[in-house]
């Protein structure tokens, strides 16, 4: 399964709000999260959430944000939806930190767990798009909506102004749906991405499960393709 990939388009500007992290080592960046106060999530919160697991890993699953548990504790998916997670891995024979990264695409927890805001989106993406280019990756699974609109969707990168742009997805659009991007083997910057539901998600549609299962087999299909 070859992935789907259109060209991106021009990059523009860097715009304000976008923190400048290109070039920084792993190190560097885990301080200029634990530093960042660059939107207002970070008032609300008790720890920004960098991520956890094998920085080299062939596998990185990518969230929305930190939850009550997440935000207390420090690491991403520690909380039901965690195990859940844990569980998904563990039916394709991985675990979490062998050979595995699990990250969010904002690293603060939204009040009351709402989706987070473009600004939000916009302002953080750019700590997860270094993450991606120094764990490089073989595969990314996108779990949830937000976690694949942010990564795929061409308006958002707009907005970066980043100097390497997303590859935007030919399904994607402001009214994509889940369902619309299950099932197909997308491109970010030449990365195989594929989309699958949020464990927290699965938590209170345990019927979407089986659905669940089939993205799981698909990731392994595109990783030995």
């Amino acid at each position: 399964m070859r992935p789907v990939a259109v060209p991106s388009p021009e990059p523009v500007p860097r715009q304000s709000g976008a923190p400048a992290v290109s070039g920084l080592n792993w190190s560097e960046l885990k301080q200029r999260v634990r530093d960042c106060t660059a939107c207002k999530l970070r008032a609300g919160c008790t720890q920004t959430v960098f991520g956890v697991g094998d920085e080299k890993a062939e596998w990185l699953f990518v969230g929305e944000g930190p939850g009550a548990d997440e935000d207390a504790q420090g690491e991403p998916f520690v909380g039901q939806a965690g195990k859940l997670l844990d569980n998904m891995l563990a039916a394709i024979k991985l675990k979490r930190g062998d050979n595995v990264y699990i990250a969010n695409i904002v690293k603060c927890r939204p009040p009351n767990n709402r989706v987070p805001e473009a600004d939000e989106i916009a302002t953080c993406l750019p700590y997860l798009h270094q993450q991606i280019a120094h764990i490089k990756p073989k595969l990314i699974v996108a779990l949830g909506k937000t976690a694949a609109t942010s990564l795929l969707m061409e308006p958002l990168a707009i907005r970066l102004g980043e100097p390497t742009t997303p590859a935007k997805s030919p399904v994607m659009g402001r009214n994509a749906t889940l369902g619309s991007l299950r099932g197909t083997l997308h491109d970010y910057r030449g990365i195989p991405l594929l989309v699958t539901y949020h464990p927290a998600y699965l938590l209170r549609s345990p019927g979407e499960k089986a659905k669940a299962w089939q993205d799981m087999q698909a990731a392994v299909r595109g990783m030995t393709s």
